[in-house]
């Protein structure tokens, strides 16, 4: 997961995707049969293909899919989805019919919510909860602040995402990109800034929690509180580095994944 890596979210159309039937869910590369299957979930304003590197370092020792929010890439042309609620309720529809072996879950931001929140839809449904939630860089559901990002002009925008580190200045400076980008960064921050969790809402999934040590939307405690949200184990694994962490700290990253799945595949580079 490099910094040029993580701008597929605007600009990689290339790769090469088994769609599944479904337009929500991308596999990037196979699986060996029977593998354990990881669900990613993207964060605000990105796309299924920020997990491109991901997929291509855990399989074929694990079945990697990931979901694509409309509105971005090939999607592009379908109305955006601007809460959590929605977003999770059609979201789950395609995530169920890959439940014919044990899930798990991993979001990144944004992502950790609308993963949370399918993982609610199983239990409703009497599916079998997912096996493990990877919750990254993003405070538990009760843990909520009065960010208003998406009621901000563009610059205001742009702003946030320098503060964040996570967008490459020269996508920021790209006029063609950020006016494709801005109407989904700006949805997607509306769907996490006015998301409010059920009080009491847990899950019945062990849930480790991934975070940055100096990410400013997310501190320590925050990350700790997911505890209260699992029925299940809760455990916090800190690394080096800000909201978006997880691009630099790629091997770290990819051994939690492995762990809590138990997998025994081998991670290639």
């Amino acid at each position: 997961m490099t910094t040029q890596q993580q701008l597929a979210h605007t600009q990689a159309q290339g790769a090469d995707t088994d769609l599944l039937e479904s337009d929500w869910i991308r596999r990037y590369h196979p699986a060996v049969a029977g593998a354990p299957r990881l669900v990613c979930f993207p964060h605000a304003g990105g796309s299924a293909s920020f997990y491109f590197p991901v997929a291509k370092a855990l399989t074929p020792g694990i079945d990697v899919l990931v979901v694509q929010y409309p509105g971005r890439q090939e999607r592009r042309r379908e109305p955006l989805i601007d809460n959590v609620p929605e977003l999770a309720d059609l979201a789950f529809e395609e995530v169920r019919h890959y439940a014919d072996r044990p899930l798990y879950f991993f979001g990144h931001s944004m992502g950790a919510t609308v993963a949370f929140e399918i993982a609610r839809r199983f239990a409703d449904a009497g599916l079998p909860a997912p096996a493990r939630l990877f919750a990254s860089a993003r405070r538990a559901p009760s843990r909520t602040r009065a960010d208003r990002v998406h009621t901000r002009d563009d610059e205001g925008v742009i702003r946030e995402l320098r503060r964040l580190s996570g967008t490459d200045d020269r996508v920021l400076g790209n006029e063609e990109i950020m006016r494709l980008a801005l109407p989904v960064l700006r949805n997607d921050y509306k769907a996490v800034e006015t998301y409010r969790a059920d009080p009491g809402a847990r899950i019945d999934s062990p849930v480790t929690v991934l975070t940055g040590d100096s990410d400013p939307n997310t501190t320590l405690d925050e990350a700790r509180a997911w505890s209260a949200h699992t029925t299940a184990a809760c455990d916090v694994q800190v690394f080096t580095g800000g909201h978006f962490y997880l691009v630099d700290r790629q091997r770290e990253v990819l051994d939690a994944i492995t762990t809590g799945i138990g997998a025994r595949a081998g991670i290639r580079g």
